[in-house]
This record gives structure tokens, sequence and C-alpha cells, in this order.
């Protein structure tokens, strides 16, 4: 008997140990060694390496330069200068309320500025204690940017027979101080050139935010007039 066993034994091997399938998990093949760290730690390396990568081509870390705040902020364009604005518009100091126009569209559009200063001479006396821009001069300030659109030979305009007729819904939404770039932007809306009257729509902003805006209605006339 004990050698037909051992004969079916050597016939058909057995595993040394159970065949349930705890003790057949337990001697699976052992992992690679690709596999061989635990996860965790593979994909701590695989983000290292990926952050290093993207840091720099060599390896190095580099930190870019702060900018000073005084070369962080990009000047206005200039499209007319204050010499240019002189030969369009006829106002003079200290009615002159445009320092430069930084957009221009003969006929269509003009964005200018007016650098708002406390050297201005209204500020003495509106307010002593709190400078604060007069909104009836914000309005003549968008009229002269208004003008600059419409007195150009491109349109047949000029200085000597163009008048400010009118304002409608002007509403003043934040005052205007000392040391406020005052930025302006007047559009034709309707021209009506039977009659010489042209349509404005106005809106003025100190930092991106709406300070003044309206309806303009400018007006033409003979020089006589």
């Amino acid at each position: 008997m004990e050698a037909s066993v051992m004969a079916r034994f050597h016939a058909h091997p057995q595993p040394l140990f159970s065949s349930s399938p705890a003790l057949r998990a337990r001697s699976s093949p052992p992992l690679s060694i690709s596999n061989s760290r635990p996860s965790t730690l593979a994909l701590g390396l695989d983000i290292k390496n990926r952050f290093v990568t993207r840091c720099s081509v060599d390896g190095a870390v580099k930190v870019e330069p702060k900018v000073p705040v005084e070369k962080s902020f990009p000047p206005f364009p200039t499209v007319m200068d204050i010499n240019q604005i002189r030969n369009i518009l006829p106002h003079r100091f200290p009615f002159l309320l445009v320092d430069r126009v930084i957009e221009y569209t003969p006929g269509v559009t003009a964005v200018g500025i007016k650098n708002v200063t406390i050297n201005d001479n209204f500020f003495p006396g509106h307010f002593p204690e709190r400078p604060i821009m007069p909104g009836v001069l914000m309005v003549e300030a968008m009229a002269q940017v208004g003008g600059l659109v419409m007195l150009q030979p491109e349109v047949g305009g000029s200085r000597e027979n163009f008048f400010f007729a009118g304002i409608d819904k002007v509403r003043f939404r934040k005052p205007v101080i000392a040391g406020d770039i005052l930025i302006m932007r007047m559009t034709l809306t309707k021209l009506q050139k039977r009659f010489g009257i042209a349509k404005m729509e106005g809106k003025a902003y100190v930092g991106g935010n709406l300070v003044c805006e309206g309806e303009f209605l400018m007006a033409t006339g003979s020089a006589s007039e």
C-alpha cells in the first residue's frame, strides 16, 4: 500500500500547502521590481520629478525678480499730444481740460484723459478741505473730447462753428479728486447734417470705475452766428 501511495504522489505531485484561496494568494508570485515600492512613495517621486521639470530644464528652481511698482504700469499711448489738441480746440487755460488723446477715430469716437491735480485752479474753492472736481467741469471736459471727434477736416468740422448745445441723462457716480486720472470716451451716436446737429454718448472713468455718464448735443453754425 505504501508503495502504491508513493507511486501516485510521483505521478500527480500536490502542493505542500492547502489549495484554499487564502493560501493560494500567499503563494502568488512576488511583486515586480517596479512595484516593489509602496504606491504612495512612487507617486511622491513622480510628483517631485514633474515639479522640477516644470521649473527648469536643468533642475534648478528659478525665482522671477519682483517688478518695482513704478515699472509695473504701462504708460498711456499718445495719439494726440497737448500741442495737437491745442491746434484743434479753441480752449486755453484755465478751460482746456483735455491733456492727451489715447484713442481716436475721426467722426466716430475719441478717448481723452485729464490729469486731475491739486494745482487745478478750481480746487481752492471746491472745496478747501476736500478737493473734488466740479461735476460741471467733468461735463465740460467730456464735451471737449466730443469736440475733438467732430472738429476735424475729415468730418467737415472747424473750431469756429461747433458748439456745445445741450446735455441729457447726466449722472455722477463717484467723486473725482486730486490725483485721479479722468479717462473720457465720447462716441457719435447720431448725426443730422441737414440741421447741423450731432448727438453723442459720453462716459468717464477713474481706475476702471464709471464716474460720470450722459448724452451730449453738439451744434454747428456759421462763424457769424
